[in-house]
């Protein structure tokens, strides 16, 4: 109950601080990468169960001369890349904690796709809800594998409270003005299991 109270102040309060900024990017955007502003994609939240995340559109909507999406690292622009790097392509996010599909801490969720990949144990980052960041991002986000991402997120959810998200909240504001360990998510592919579920 006090995480969730906690999600639902931050959340608000983040909203009405960054509102220049969501303001702001939402007419970067049209004006640069016209329309849609949101880019939404389905993600497992709490128990896997699907929501969809949000988050601002950086890429073109180019396509090829069959009328398919040209491959990301050609679609995506000057306009894209200051939202990722500076991290305000996360921001529409807080709207998600607010309806309670995420929390401001917590694993962060990837595809849909990569649920029958995981084994048991790595199964057990859903016992939470996701978050817009956790233990992962801090500590390394995309540097380190998916094994230690995932060792990462099962250790905070053994071991959550409502200190270590503080902490972590104070290391995601530290990264984020530093700049550093920022990278485009989507960009980065899980590897594939060899076998079942062992690895």
């Amino acid at each position: 109950m006090l995480k969730r109270l906690f999600d639902i102040t931050a959340s608000t309060v983040g909203i009405i601080v960054t509102s220049p900024l969501l303001i702001g990017g939402a007419f970067l955007i049209v004006k640069k990468l016209g329309s849609p502003i949101i880019f939404k994609q389905t993600r497992p939240g709490l128990n896997g169960k699907p929501f969809d995340i949000y988050k601002f559109r950086t890429m073109s909507n180019e396509k090829d001369a069959h009328g398919q999406l040209l491959p990301d690292h050609l679609r995506m622009t000057k306009t894209g890349d200051f939202l990722r790097n500076t991290s305000i392509d996360e921001l529409p996010q807080l709207f998600n904690v607010l309806k309670g599909e995420l929390s401001i801490v917590g694993p962060r969720p990837l595809l849909m796709e990569y649920l029958p990949l995981y084994s048991d144990e790595q199964r057990r980052r859903h016992n939470v809800k996701p978050g817009i960041t956790g233990w992962a991002q801090v500590n390394g986000r995309n540097a380190i594998s998916w094994e230690d991402k995932f060792k990462l997120d099962v250790w905070y959810v053994e071991n959550q409270s409502f200190s270590l998200d503080m902490y972590i909240i104070y290391l995601t504001v530290k990264k984020v003005l530093q700049r550093k360990d920022i990278s485009a998510e989507n960009h980065v592919t899980i590897e594939k299991f060899q076998g079942n579920t062992d690895r």
